[in-house]
């Protein structure tokens, strides 16, 4: 089997993305990756047991395996969504599944996985360069990573990317599910400060980087229960913190 290589694909002008990118702090790219590399990270994802499901109740966040999660009966399963969802209505919610990758560079190292090696390779210094030359952030220091699936009822409520002490200067997503169509949901959709206006929405595509400033308010729209398949990305926040040893 051939080993996938971690590039940014050429060719991708950052000159023509730089201007694009200056417009309004967002951009999609396609192509980022060569196409067997992810290719390769969409069947790892797809086929991996070690999702975990989140929910968050409040500020505090609610974990538990996949399958476990699944195995619950129906009537605890559904008092859990409707609790979710009278959440939802007014305030930030979520419900997804992830898989995270540590932000220690030693600890990546030590996995085999290619979610690690990617997360390594978007914190290597020549490709926090290129994304310097799109986007003028010339002070990345690392990046950090976590795989996302939403599945039908799933969804991400209003938020900007601030977090304190995190020094988020952008966050990106790759789309890792081809095929997928906007009536489905999942969509990125960008808002107004008052959150009563969408400015923009990008609809995920395969192997299509997405990156924009923090903070936007930003939100990724409820997935429909009649989506086929689940919305798979690699999702995470490009960094001025110094590099972990």
């Amino acid at each position: 089997m051939t080993t996938p290589v971690f590039a940014v694909a050429a060719p991708l002008d950052s000159a023509a993305l730089a201007e694009r990118f200056a417009i309004d702090g967002r951009i999609q790219i396609d192509g980022f990756l060569p196409e067997a590399t992810a290719q390769a990270l969409r069947r790892e994802l797809a086929a991996s047991a070690g999702w975990r499901h989140v929910v968050n109740g409040g500020a505090k966040v609610f974990e538990t395996a996949r399958g476990e999660y699944d195995a619950l009966p129906a009537a605890h399963r559904e008092a859990i969504d409707s609790a979710v969802l009278a959440a939802a209505a007014q305030g930030f919610q979520f419900r997804y599944d992830v898989i995270r990758v540590p932000d220690s560079a030693a600890e990546r190292a030590a996995r085999a996985d290619l979610l690690a090696t990617f997360a390594s390779f978007m914190s290597a210094p020549e490709t926090l360069r290129w994304v310097a030359s799109v986007t003028g952030a010339d002070d990345l220091r690392i990046a950090d990573a976590q795989a996302t699936r939403y599945r039908g009822g799933d969804f991400l409520t209003r938020h900007n990317d601030k977090a304190e002490g995190k020094s988020r200067r952008l966050a990106y997503v790759l789309g890792l599910t081809p095929g997928w169509k906007a009536e489905w949901g999942g969509l990125l959709h960008f808002q107004d400060e008052s959150g009563a206006n969408v400015s923009r929405t990008i609809v995920p595509r395969f192997n299509a980087l997405s990156l924009f400033t923090v903070p936007q308010p930003h939100h990724v729209s409820y997935v429909a229960p009649y989506a086929p398949e689940p919305r798979i990305s690699i999702t995470g926040w490009l960094r001025t913190d110094p590099p972990m040893p």
